[in-house]
């Protein structure tokens, strides 16, 4: 299999590896459809192959590994009526972050830049994670009324202590080290030996050269912050979470109160019982799942659309959010995260 050099994605076999390079640098690698399509493609026919010994993932362009899914598509169909667009996208995408997690021979992905939302889905889910020093990852999806998805909230709510709470709610960038505090990322490579790192990978077909070049990590931010973060984003409700941090005068606290003013209330209040659950999910298909019950309704029900407009469309940061801070009833919450019956989430096949 492989890749003309103006794919947006380019797919090849070089060596022992097999290689997924994310080519669309003007977009920040935004995903397609297409892109995800091609990746699971690649993924199912290089499982069987034994002549592929590892997967390498990357990413061109200086900016960005991935900066997210290509919501400016979704936003199109979803204005016209045509929510279907959008589900149809989220559980391929999904299907294609169960298969990278399960994998069942060693991924490797180099994550630089800006990795948000659907790029964590693409990179972070892989067996080995290395992360530069250029490397912002965040899951900013409550600031355009979605929840953090791809298995992000997998990955949120097994970081330490409450600091998945704090990234989901304020959409905090993570510094390659806060990546591996936060269970992100796995090793701390300079940029300037990625080059190297992949050639040898790709003459080896050995994963473990990566933990031989990787340096330790540096002192992360967040792990001084943690203790304010632990305390005022203890578990509850977000009209609980808004009263501690207008109650308590310090940095941590005025900084997050500043972040979720902008964000979607309903968005936050469903993510926080969104990482209650993920908490007790045995895998990662389990996450995907109760990702996909709030991401399936998201148009329709919740407030995706309007966040897409403020953000990308009219670009003018002023979200009109239907309900302010304490205002988001329960049964919002349990409406937007209820089975949705014949409509779950499945494992196989692939939409049209």
């Amino acid at each position: 299999m492989s890749s003309a050099a103006g794919d947006e994605v380019l797919i090849r076999r070089e060596g022992r590896a097999g290689r997924i390079t994310l080519n669309r640098p003007g977009a920040l690698n935004a995903l397609t459809h297409d892109m995800v399509r091609r990746i699971d493609t690649a993924l199912v026919d290089w499982a069987g192959d034994p002549a592929v010994e590892l997967v390498l993932i990357d990413a061109a362009g200086a900016k960005a590994f991935c900066a997210g899914g290509d919501i400016a598509e979704l936003y199109r169909a979803g204005r016209t009526g045509d929510f279907g667009t959008g589900r149809r996208f989220w559980r391929d995408e999904y299907r294609m972050n169960a298969r990278l997690a399960e994998f069942p021979k060693p991924v490797i992905a180099f994550l630089h830049g800006f990795v948000m939302g659907g790029g964590v889905g693409v990179g972070c889910h892989a067996s080995h994670r290395i992360v530069g020093e250029s490397a912002r990852i965040a899951m900013p999806e409550c600031g355009i009324g979605l929840v953090p998805d791809v298995g992000g909230s997998w990955l949120l709510a097994r970081a330490p202590g409450r600091l998945g709470a704090w990234l989901a709610l304020t959409t905090a960038r993570m510094t390659d080290a806060d990546a591996i505090l936060c269970g992100f990322a796995d090793h701390a490579v300079p940029e300037a030996a990625w080059d190297a790192l992949k050639a040898e990978l790709v003459r080896t077909g050995q994963a473990g050269v990566v933990a031989r070049a990787a340096l330790p990590a540096p002192q992360a931010p967040l792990a001084e912050m943690r203790g304010g973060i632990d305390r005022l984003f203890a578990p509850g409700t977000l009209a609980d979470l808004v009263d501690r941090l207008e109650a308590e005068e310090g940095e941590v606290a005025r900084t997050a109160l500043s972040r979720l003013r902008r964000n979607d209330p309903l968005a936050m209040a469903v993510t926080l019982e969104l990482l209650r659950r993920q908490a007790g999910a045995p895998d990662i298909r389990a996450a995907l799942e109760l990702e996909y019950r709030a991401t399936s309704r998201a148009m329709e029900r919740g407030n995706f659309l309007e966040g897409i407009r403020a953000a990308i469309i009219d670009r003018d940061g002023a979200p009109d959010w239907p309900l302010g801070l304490r205002e988001v009833p329960p049964e919002a919450v349990e409406a937007m995260l209820a089975p949705p019956g014949d409509a779950e989430l499945t494992f196989e096949g692939r939409e049209t």
